[in-house]
Protein backbone atom coordinates (compact mmCIF):
# COMPACT_ATOMS: atom_id res chain seq x y z
CA UNK A 1 0.00 0.00 0.00
CA UNK A 2 1.27 3.49 -0.79
CA UNK A 3 2.45 5.91 1.87
CA UNK A 4 0.13 8.91 2.22
CA UNK A 5 1.89 12.18 2.87
CA UNK A 6 0.70 15.60 3.98
CA UNK A 7 1.70 18.44 1.69
CA UNK A 8 -0.46 21.42 0.79
CA UNK A 9 0.42 22.62 -2.71
CA UNK A 10 -0.74 25.74 -4.48
CA UNK A 11 -4.21 25.47 -6.02
CA UNK A 12 -5.54 22.62 -3.90
CA UNK A 13 -7.10 22.61 -0.46
CA UNK A 14 -4.99 21.47 2.47
CA UNK A 15 -7.45 18.67 3.21
CA UNK A 16 -7.17 17.27 -0.31
CA UNK A 17 -3.39 17.70 -0.38
CA UNK A 18 -3.13 15.60 2.76
CA UNK A 19 -4.53 12.64 0.83
CA UNK A 20 -2.11 12.50 -2.09
CA UNK A 21 -0.52 9.07 -2.62
CA UNK A 22 3.27 9.09 -2.87
CA UNK A 23 3.93 7.80 -6.39
CA UNK A 24 7.54 8.92 -6.70
CA UNK A 25 8.95 11.08 -9.53
CA UNK A 26 6.74 11.97 -12.47
CA UNK A 27 7.38 9.86 -15.58
CA UNK A 28 9.51 11.37 -18.32
CA UNK A 29 8.96 10.99 -22.05
CA UNK A 30 11.65 11.30 -24.75
CA UNK A 31 11.57 14.41 -26.94
CA UNK A 32 9.84 13.63 -30.24
CA UNK A 33 11.42 13.73 -33.69
CA UNK A 34 8.48 15.26 -35.52
CA UNK A 35 9.62 14.10 -38.96
CA UNK A 36 9.53 10.53 -37.70
CA UNK A 37 6.26 11.10 -35.82
CA UNK A 38 4.48 12.45 -38.90
CA UNK A 39 5.79 9.61 -41.05
CA UNK A 40 4.62 7.11 -38.43
CA UNK A 41 1.18 8.71 -38.41
CA UNK A 42 0.75 8.06 -42.13
CA UNK A 43 1.88 4.45 -41.81
CA UNK A 44 -0.32 3.82 -38.77
CA UNK A 45 -3.44 4.68 -40.76
CA UNK A 46 -2.28 3.17 -44.08
CA UNK A 47 -3.59 -0.31 -45.04
CA UNK A 48 -0.45 -0.79 -47.15
CA UNK A 49 1.07 -2.75 -44.24
CA UNK A 50 -1.54 -5.51 -44.47
CA UNK A 51 -1.34 -8.43 -46.87
CA UNK A 52 -4.53 -7.57 -48.74
CA UNK A 53 -4.07 -3.78 -48.35
CA UNK A 54 -7.37 -3.60 -46.47
CA UNK A 55 -6.45 -3.31 -42.76
CA UNK A 56 -4.32 -0.69 -40.99
CA UNK A 57 -3.00 -0.53 -37.45
CA UNK A 58 -5.84 1.89 -36.77
CA UNK A 59 -8.49 -0.66 -37.73
CA UNK A 60 -8.03 -2.30 -34.33
CA UNK A 61 -6.45 0.67 -32.48
CA UNK A 62 -8.59 3.65 -33.40
CA UNK A 63 -8.86 6.89 -31.42
CA UNK A 64 -12.65 6.77 -31.74
CA UNK A 65 -12.56 3.71 -29.47
CA UNK A 66 -9.85 4.73 -27.01
CA UNK A 67 -7.10 3.29 -29.26
CA UNK A 68 -8.87 -0.08 -29.19
CA UNK A 69 -11.74 -1.35 -31.35
CA UNK A 70 -14.72 -1.31 -28.98
CA UNK A 71 -15.14 -5.10 -29.30
CA UNK A 72 -14.54 -7.89 -26.83
CA UNK A 73 -12.71 -9.84 -29.53
CA UNK A 74 -12.21 -8.26 -32.92
CA UNK A 75 -12.19 -9.43 -36.50
CA UNK A 76 -9.07 -8.84 -38.53
CA UNK A 77 -8.75 -10.37 -41.99
CA UNK A 78 -12.22 -11.19 -43.28
CA UNK A 79 -13.85 -8.33 -41.40
CA UNK A 80 -15.34 -5.13 -42.76
CA UNK A 81 -16.39 -1.97 -40.95
CA UNK A 82 -14.93 -0.23 -37.93
CA UNK A 83 -15.37 -0.59 -34.17
CA UNK A 84 -18.55 -2.20 -32.82
CA UNK A 85 -19.97 -2.04 -36.37
CA UNK A 86 -17.30 -4.37 -37.72
CA UNK A 87 -18.72 -7.59 -39.14
CA UNK A 88 -17.70 -10.65 -41.09
CA UNK A 89 -17.32 -10.18 -44.85
CA UNK A 90 -19.59 -12.81 -46.44
CA UNK A 91 -17.29 -12.89 -49.48
CA UNK A 92 -14.17 -13.63 -47.41
CA UNK A 93 -15.14 -14.94 -43.98
CA UNK A 94 -12.65 -14.76 -41.09
CA UNK A 95 -11.17 -18.10 -40.05
CA UNK A 96 -11.60 -17.13 -36.38
CA UNK A 97 -11.88 -14.15 -34.06
CA UNK A 98 -8.75 -12.36 -32.88
CA UNK A 99 -8.01 -14.39 -29.71
CA UNK A 100 -7.45 -11.43 -27.36
CA UNK A 101 -8.92 -8.01 -26.77
CA UNK A 102 -7.19 -5.13 -28.58
CA UNK A 103 -5.30 -3.24 -25.83
CA UNK A 104 -5.09 0.53 -25.63
CA UNK A 105 -1.90 2.33 -26.64
CA UNK A 106 -1.81 5.03 -23.96
CA UNK A 107 1.62 6.04 -22.63
CA UNK A 108 3.50 3.14 -24.20
CA UNK A 109 6.22 5.67 -25.02
CA UNK A 110 7.11 6.12 -21.35
CA UNK A 111 10.42 4.32 -20.70
CA UNK A 112 8.87 2.18 -17.94
CA UNK A 113 6.76 0.30 -20.52
CA UNK A 114 9.24 -2.42 -21.49
CA UNK A 115 6.82 -5.37 -21.75
CA UNK A 116 4.23 -5.69 -24.53
CA UNK A 117 1.09 -7.77 -25.18
CA UNK A 118 -1.27 -9.34 -22.65
CA UNK A 119 1.17 -12.17 -21.94
CA UNK A 120 4.40 -10.16 -22.14
CA UNK A 121 5.84 -12.30 -24.91
CA UNK A 122 7.71 -9.29 -26.27
CA UNK A 123 9.97 -7.29 -23.96
CA UNK A 124 13.13 -5.25 -23.79
CA UNK A 125 15.88 -7.60 -22.65
CA UNK A 126 19.58 -6.95 -23.34
CA UNK A 127 20.38 -10.68 -23.13
CA UNK A 128 18.43 -11.42 -26.32
CA UNK A 129 19.19 -10.66 -30.00
CA UNK A 130 18.65 -6.98 -30.76
CA UNK A 131 17.99 -6.33 -27.07
CA UNK A 132 14.44 -7.66 -27.38
CA UNK A 133 12.95 -10.93 -26.17
CA UNK A 134 10.50 -12.07 -28.81
CA UNK A 135 8.73 -15.21 -30.06
CA UNK A 136 10.97 -14.99 -33.15
CA UNK A 137 14.02 -15.78 -31.01
CA UNK A 138 17.23 -15.81 -33.03
CA UNK A 139 15.25 -14.93 -36.16
CA UNK A 140 14.54 -11.45 -34.80
CA UNK A 141 16.23 -8.90 -37.05
CA UNK A 142 18.31 -6.03 -35.69
CA UNK A 143 17.36 -2.39 -36.02
CA UNK A 144 14.28 -1.99 -33.82
CA UNK A 145 14.73 0.80 -31.29
CA UNK A 146 12.91 -1.10 -28.55
CA UNK A 147 10.04 -3.44 -27.77
CA UNK A 148 7.46 -0.76 -28.61
CA UNK A 149 8.85 -0.52 -32.13
CA UNK A 150 8.95 -4.30 -32.49
CA UNK A 151 5.42 -4.92 -31.17
CA UNK A 152 3.94 -2.64 -33.81
CA UNK A 153 5.08 -5.05 -36.45
CA UNK A 154 3.90 -8.43 -35.17
CA UNK A 155 0.23 -8.13 -36.25
CA UNK A 156 1.34 -8.05 -39.89
CA UNK A 157 2.67 -11.60 -39.43
CA UNK A 158 -0.68 -12.91 -38.19
CA UNK A 159 -2.99 -14.47 -40.77
CA UNK A 160 -6.01 -13.58 -38.62
CA UNK A 161 -4.96 -9.98 -38.00
CA UNK A 162 -3.30 -8.35 -41.03
CA UNK A 163 -1.41 -10.86 -43.22
CA UNK A 164 -4.45 -12.47 -44.83
CA UNK A 165 -5.61 -16.00 -45.38
CA UNK A 166 -3.23 -18.63 -46.67
CA UNK A 167 -1.73 -17.83 -50.09
CA UNK A 168 -4.18 -15.07 -51.01
CA UNK A 169 -1.37 -12.51 -51.28
CA UNK A 170 2.42 -12.49 -51.32
CA UNK A 171 2.68 -11.59 -47.61
CA UNK A 172 0.30 -14.34 -46.50
CA UNK A 173 2.20 -16.80 -48.69
CA UNK A 174 5.49 -15.92 -46.98
CA UNK A 175 3.86 -16.27 -43.56
CA UNK A 176 2.45 -19.69 -44.51
CA UNK A 177 5.93 -20.83 -45.56
CA UNK A 178 7.44 -19.59 -42.32
CA UNK A 179 9.39 -16.86 -44.11
CA UNK A 180 8.89 -14.02 -41.66
CA UNK A 181 12.05 -12.04 -40.90
CA UNK A 182 14.24 -13.99 -43.35
CA UNK A 183 15.56 -12.23 -46.49
CA UNK A 184 12.71 -11.92 -48.97
CA UNK A 185 10.19 -12.87 -46.31
CA UNK A 186 6.99 -11.15 -45.17
CA UNK A 187 8.70 -8.18 -43.52
CA UNK A 188 10.91 -7.52 -46.56
CA UNK A 189 7.91 -7.72 -48.89
CA UNK A 190 6.01 -5.11 -46.88
CA UNK A 191 9.06 -2.85 -46.63
CA UNK A 192 9.45 -3.03 -50.42
CA UNK A 193 5.83 -1.93 -50.86
CA UNK A 194 6.43 1.10 -48.67
CA UNK A 195 9.71 2.03 -50.35
CA UNK A 196 8.01 1.96 -53.76
CA UNK A 197 5.68 4.83 -52.79
CA UNK A 198 7.41 8.18 -53.53
CA UNK A 199 5.99 10.04 -50.52
CA UNK A 200 7.21 7.36 -48.14
CA UNK A 201 10.60 7.25 -49.86
CA UNK A 202 10.90 11.01 -49.34
CA UNK A 203 9.73 10.73 -45.73
CA UNK A 204 12.34 8.11 -44.89
CA UNK A 205 14.99 10.16 -46.69
CA UNK A 206 14.30 12.89 -44.13
CA UNK A 207 14.50 10.45 -41.21
CA UNK A 208 17.22 8.00 -42.30
CA UNK A 209 19.23 9.95 -44.83
CA UNK A 210 18.75 10.17 -48.58
CA UNK A 211 18.65 6.81 -50.30
CA UNK A 212 19.05 4.69 -47.15
CA UNK A 213 17.32 1.31 -47.55
CA UNK A 214 13.94 1.12 -45.78
CA UNK A 215 13.74 -1.93 -43.54
CA UNK A 216 10.84 -3.34 -41.63
CA UNK A 217 12.57 -2.21 -38.43
CA UNK A 218 12.63 1.36 -39.75
CA UNK A 219 8.87 1.19 -40.27
CA UNK A 220 8.38 -0.13 -36.73
CA UNK A 221 10.56 2.64 -35.32
CA UNK A 222 8.55 5.49 -36.84
CA UNK A 223 5.28 3.83 -35.85
CA UNK A 224 6.59 3.76 -32.28
CA UNK A 225 7.59 7.44 -32.54
CA UNK A 226 4.02 8.26 -33.53
CA UNK A 227 2.52 6.20 -30.69
CA UNK A 228 4.83 7.89 -28.16
CA UNK A 229 3.76 11.35 -29.29
CA UNK A 230 0.10 10.88 -30.16
CA UNK A 231 -1.06 8.90 -27.14
CA UNK A 232 0.88 10.37 -24.28
CA UNK A 233 -1.84 10.79 -21.64
CA UNK A 234 -0.45 12.29 -18.43
CA UNK A 235 -2.52 15.42 -17.75
CA UNK A 236 -5.80 14.12 -16.36
CA UNK A 237 -7.73 15.65 -13.45
CA UNK A 238 -5.80 13.21 -11.24
CA UNK A 239 -2.51 14.67 -12.51
CA UNK A 240 -3.73 18.21 -11.93
CA UNK A 241 -4.67 17.19 -8.39
CA UNK A 242 -1.31 15.53 -7.78
CA UNK A 243 0.50 18.65 -9.06
CA UNK A 244 -1.50 20.92 -6.79
CA UNK A 245 -3.34 22.55 -9.69
CA UNK A 246 -6.90 21.56 -8.76
CA UNK A 247 -9.14 19.48 -6.54
CA UNK A 248 -10.90 16.23 -7.36
CA UNK A 249 -14.69 16.00 -7.07
CA UNK A 250 -15.78 14.39 -3.80
CA UNK A 251 -16.78 11.00 -5.31
CA UNK A 252 -13.45 10.70 -7.18
CA UNK A 253 -11.54 11.74 -4.07
CA UNK A 254 -13.30 9.08 -1.99
CA UNK A 255 -12.71 6.59 -4.80
CA UNK A 256 -9.01 7.44 -4.69
CA UNK A 257 -9.00 6.79 -0.94
CA UNK A 258 -10.54 3.38 -1.55
CA UNK A 259 -8.23 2.64 -4.48
CA UNK A 260 -5.09 3.30 -2.43
CA UNK A 261 -6.61 1.99 0.80
CA UNK A 262 -9.43 -0.39 1.67
CA UNK A 263 -9.99 -1.77 -1.84
CA UNK A 264 -6.25 -2.45 -2.24
CA UNK A 265 -6.36 -1.75 -5.98
CA UNK A 266 -2.88 -0.24 -5.88
CA UNK A 267 -1.37 -3.58 -4.85
CA UNK A 268 -1.17 -4.24 -8.60
CA UNK A 269 -2.27 -0.94 -10.15
CA UNK A 270 0.66 1.01 -8.74
CA UNK A 271 2.73 4.01 -9.83
CA UNK A 272 1.77 7.01 -11.92
CA UNK A 273 0.28 4.84 -14.64
CA UNK A 274 -1.51 2.50 -12.21
CA UNK A 275 0.30 -0.68 -13.21
CA UNK A 276 3.03 -2.83 -11.69
CA UNK A 277 3.85 -4.20 -15.18
CA UNK A 278 3.54 -7.68 -13.68
CA UNK A 279 1.26 -10.64 -14.38
CA UNK A 280 -1.66 -11.86 -12.28
CA UNK A 281 -4.40 -14.49 -12.54
CA UNK A 282 -7.88 -13.01 -12.14
CA UNK A 283 -10.18 -15.65 -13.69
CA UNK A 284 -11.51 -13.29 -16.36
CA UNK A 285 -14.12 -15.25 -18.36
CA UNK A 286 -12.60 -16.91 -21.43
CA UNK A 287 -14.18 -16.11 -24.77
CA UNK A 288 -13.45 -17.30 -28.27
CA UNK A 289 -10.53 -19.31 -29.63
CA UNK A 290 -8.00 -18.42 -26.94
CA UNK A 291 -4.34 -17.82 -27.70
CA UNK A 292 -3.60 -21.32 -28.90
CA UNK A 293 -1.92 -23.04 -31.81
CA UNK A 294 -4.14 -24.14 -34.71
CA UNK A 295 -3.91 -27.81 -33.69
CA UNK A 296 -5.16 -27.02 -30.15
CA UNK A 297 -8.94 -27.20 -30.02
CA UNK A 298 -9.53 -26.51 -26.34
CA UNK A 299 -10.13 -22.73 -26.64
CA UNK A 300 -8.12 -22.26 -23.44
CA UNK A 301 -5.96 -19.14 -23.03
CA UNK A 302 -3.30 -20.02 -20.48
CA UNK A 303 -1.68 -16.58 -20.49
CA UNK A 304 1.86 -15.96 -19.28
CA UNK A 305 2.72 -19.65 -18.82
CA UNK A 306 2.96 -20.04 -22.59
CA UNK A 307 5.85 -17.55 -22.48
CA UNK A 308 7.73 -18.68 -19.38
CA UNK A 309 6.76 -22.33 -18.95
CA UNK A 310 6.50 -21.66 -15.22
CA UNK A 311 3.49 -23.20 -13.46
CA UNK A 312 2.98 -20.11 -11.29
CA UNK A 313 2.25 -18.13 -14.47
CA UNK A 314 -0.79 -20.20 -15.45
CA UNK A 315 -3.70 -17.97 -16.54
CA UNK A 316 -1.76 -14.81 -15.58
CA UNK A 317 -2.01 -11.68 -17.70
CA UNK A 318 -0.27 -8.31 -17.60
CA UNK A 319 -1.67 -5.64 -15.32
CA UNK A 320 -3.02 -2.96 -17.67
CA UNK A 321 -2.37 0.70 -17.08
CA UNK A 322 -5.53 2.53 -16.05
CA UNK A 323 -4.82 5.80 -17.85
CA UNK A 324 -7.79 6.70 -20.08
CA UNK A 325 -9.40 3.46 -18.92
CA UNK A 326 -12.83 5.06 -19.22
CA UNK A 327 -12.28 5.07 -23.01
CA UNK A 328 -10.95 1.56 -23.53
CA UNK A 329 -13.90 -0.80 -22.92
CA UNK A 330 -14.32 -3.75 -23.13
CA UNK A 331 -11.97 -4.88 -20.35
CA UNK A 332 -9.88 -7.97 -19.61
CA UNK A 333 -7.67 -10.04 -21.92
CA UNK A 334 -10.84 -11.41 -23.51
CA UNK A 335 -12.87 -8.20 -23.33
CA UNK A 336 -15.42 -9.95 -21.15
CA UNK A 337 -16.52 -6.83 -19.23
CA UNK A 338 -18.05 -3.87 -21.02
CA UNK A 339 -18.32 -1.46 -18.07
CA UNK A 340 -15.95 -0.19 -15.41
CA UNK A 341 -18.51 -1.16 -12.79
CA UNK A 342 -18.49 -4.73 -14.06
CA UNK A 343 -14.72 -5.14 -14.00
CA UNK A 344 -14.44 -3.55 -10.52
CA UNK A 345 -17.08 -5.97 -9.24
CA UNK A 346 -15.17 -8.87 -10.81
CA UNK A 347 -12.09 -7.90 -8.79
CA UNK A 348 -14.18 -8.01 -5.60
CA UNK A 349 -14.83 -11.75 -6.02
CA UNK A 350 -13.39 -13.33 -9.20
CA UNK A 351 -14.86 -16.75 -8.46
CA UNK A 352 -18.39 -15.47 -7.91
CA UNK A 353 -18.14 -13.24 -10.96
CA UNK A 354 -16.82 -16.02 -13.21
CA UNK A 355 -19.49 -18.50 -12.17
CA UNK A 356 -22.28 -15.94 -12.56
CA UNK A 357 -21.03 -14.27 -15.75
CA UNK A 358 -23.70 -13.20 -18.23
CA UNK A 359 -22.39 -14.07 -21.70
CA UNK A 360 -24.64 -11.47 -23.32
CA UNK A 361 -22.36 -8.81 -21.86
CA UNK A 362 -19.65 -9.52 -24.47
CA UNK A 363 -19.55 -7.40 -27.63
CA UNK A 364 -18.93 -9.91 -30.42
CA UNK A 365 -19.64 -9.55 -34.14
CA UNK A 366 -21.60 -12.54 -35.39
CA UNK A 367 -19.39 -15.31 -36.71
CA UNK A 368 -21.24 -18.48 -37.60
CA UNK A 369 -19.64 -21.59 -36.18
CA UNK A 370 -17.52 -19.73 -33.60
CA UNK A 371 -17.22 -21.74 -30.40
CA UNK A 372 -17.15 -18.71 -28.15
CA UNK A 373 -18.19 -20.24 -24.82
CA UNK A 374 -16.56 -23.69 -24.67
CA UNK A 375 -14.53 -22.74 -21.60
CA UNK A 376 -17.16 -20.69 -19.77
CA UNK A 377 -19.70 -23.48 -20.03
CA UNK A 378 -17.31 -26.13 -18.64
CA UNK A 379 -17.21 -26.38 -14.83
CA UNK A 380 -13.77 -28.04 -14.82
CA UNK A 381 -12.31 -25.32 -16.99
CA UNK A 382 -13.79 -22.61 -14.77
CA UNK A 383 -12.25 -24.33 -11.74
CA UNK A 384 -8.85 -24.30 -13.49
CA UNK A 385 -9.20 -20.56 -14.11
CA UNK A 386 -10.06 -19.90 -10.47
CA UNK A 387 -7.34 -22.09 -8.92
CA UNK A 388 -4.36 -19.72 -9.39
CA UNK A 389 -6.23 -16.56 -8.29
CA UNK A 390 -4.61 -15.15 -5.16
CA UNK A 391 -6.65 -11.95 -4.81
CA UNK A 392 -8.65 -12.06 -1.56
CA UNK A 393 -12.36 -11.20 -1.85
CA UNK A 394 -13.20 -7.58 -1.05
CA UNK A 395 -16.50 -6.27 0.28
CA UNK A 396 -17.59 -2.96 -1.25
CA UNK A 397 -21.06 -1.48 -1.26
CA UNK A 398 -22.57 -0.01 -4.45
CA UNK A 399 -21.70 3.56 -3.46
CA UNK A 400 -18.05 2.58 -2.95
CA UNK A 401 -17.94 0.87 -6.34
CA UNK A 402 -19.39 4.02 -7.90
CA UNK A 403 -16.76 6.17 -6.20
CA UNK A 404 -13.92 3.95 -7.43
CA UNK A 405 -15.35 4.28 -10.93
CA UNK A 406 -15.45 8.07 -10.47
CA UNK A 407 -11.75 7.97 -9.60
CA UNK A 408 -11.00 5.84 -12.65
CA UNK A 409 -12.78 8.39 -14.81
CA UNK A 410 -10.58 11.09 -13.26
CA UNK A 411 -7.61 9.34 -14.91
CA UNK A 412 -8.84 10.47 -18.36
CA UNK A 413 -6.68 12.97 -20.24
CA UNK A 414 -9.25 14.63 -22.51
CA UNK A 415 -6.65 16.48 -24.59
CA UNK A 416 -4.82 13.24 -25.35
CA UNK A 417 -8.10 11.51 -26.14
CA UNK A 418 -8.86 14.18 -28.73
CA UNK A 419 -5.55 13.38 -30.44
CA UNK A 420 -2.61 15.59 -31.30
CA UNK A 421 -2.15 14.91 -35.02
CA UNK A 422 -5.47 13.10 -35.41
CA UNK A 423 -6.66 10.92 -38.27
CA UNK A 424 -5.23 12.00 -41.65
CA UNK A 425 -7.56 12.81 -44.52
CA UNK A 426 -5.53 10.55 -46.80
CA UNK A 427 -2.39 8.40 -46.84
CA UNK A 428 0.40 8.16 -49.45
CA UNK A 429 -0.76 4.78 -50.78
CA UNK A 430 -4.11 6.25 -51.73
CA UNK A 431 -5.86 3.44 -49.86
CA UNK A 432 -8.95 4.01 -47.72
CA UNK A 433 -8.41 5.55 -44.27
CA UNK A 434 -10.57 4.23 -41.42
CA UNK A 435 -12.27 7.27 -39.93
Amino acid sequence: MHRIFALALFGATTAQADMRPDLGPRPQFPAPDMAAVELGQMLFYDPILSGNRNISCATCHHPRFGTGDGLSLGLGEGGIGLGPDRRADPANLPEQRIPRNAPGLWNLGAPEFTVMFHDGRLEDNPEHPGGIRTPLGDDMVAGFDDALAAQAMFPVLSADEMAGHYSENEVAEAVRLGQLSTPGGAWDRIAARVEAIPAYRAGFDAVLGEGAPITFADIGNVLADFIRFEWRADMSPFDAYMLGQGDLPAPALHGMELFYGKANCSQCHSGWFQTDHDFHALAVPQIGPGKAARFEAHNRDEGRIRVTGQSQDAFAFRTPSLRNVSLTAPYGHSGAFTTLEGVVQHHMSPEQSLNGYDTTEAILPNLDGAEDWNIQQNAQERAALIAPVDVPPISLNPDEVADIVAFLRALTDEDAAAGRLGVPESVPSGLRVDR
